[in-house]
């Protein structure tokens, strides 16, 4: 098929295939459970956490995305709220399903690509990402960006945790340009507080830190990612 640009949509793709197809990776990512990969663990984020125990965050409906095996949707469900999970990948919903079985927590899991499924407008009290966002290839911001503020409703929550720059797990410091140059997310980007404001300048920020490494709590922690918290109250553009 002869590879041409019409319009706006050519230029995502044509950026797509500059970088390694996501799916085919999540999938065999989750495949083995008893590898020691630090998100595997069922503890919900520290920033989740003290967001809901500091009332914050108010029960209501809420959506999980990268949800992977279903830490944090568990703990939201198991706090009252009603939780909707989306991933990529069919193996972690697997997993994540059994794990909220396992934990009497009801929640609504479905396999989606994020930046390609239609989410009701206004759907939402709290859009909930760990892991997610620092995977996103820089072309794909706007999009994963208009997604967020469409499923909020107003006065909505986003919550955030994400990679510093060359943080523990992860970080690349390249710049959007390099990604391009190199053909690849080096793991996942790592961002900077003015970053993540510039980013998400459509939102109110409510918090923007590091995520507590050290808290001897039964969460997951580490100083390595942002934990961020911003407010749908600004009117769309």
């Amino acid at each position: 098929m002869r590879e041409w640009i019409v319009d706006d949509n050519d230029v995502m793709k044509m950026l797509d295939s500059w970088l390694r197809d996501p799916k085919p990776f999540w999938e065999g990512f989750y495949e083995n459970r008893e590898r020691k990969i630090p998100i595997f663990t069922s503890r919900p984020d520290e920033s989740l956490v003290s967001y809901v125990h500091s009332g914050r965050l108010k029960t209501g409906k809420a959506l999980d995305i990268g949800c992977g095996a279903g830490r944090n949707a568990i703990y939201l469900a198991r706090n009252g709220w009603e939780v909707d999970a989306m991933d990529l990948s069919s193996t972690s919903l697997k997993w994540a399903g059994e794990r909220a079985e396992e934990a009497g927590a009801t929640i609504r899991f479905f396999q989606a690509d994020l930046l390609e499924h239609q989410i009701e407008k206004d759907e939402y009290d709290l859009v909930y990402d760990s892991g997610c966002f620092h995977h996103i290839a820089p072309h794909r911001r706007p999009r994963y960006r208009e997604v967020i503020l469409n499923a909020l409703k107003q006065d909505g929550y986003y919550g955030l945790a994400c990679f510093c720059e060359d943080g523990e797990y992860g970080g690349a410091t390249l710049s959007d340009w390099e990604i391009y140059q190199t053909g690849s997310l080096h793991g996942g980007m790592g961002y900077t507080e003015e970053k993540l404001i510039r980013i998400f300048e459509c939102f109110t920020p409510v918090e923007i830190r590091k995520m507590v490494g050290d808290s001897n709590q039964d969460v997951f922690e580490s100083d390595g990612l942002w934990a961020a918290l911003f407010k749908h109250d600004l009117p769309r553009s």
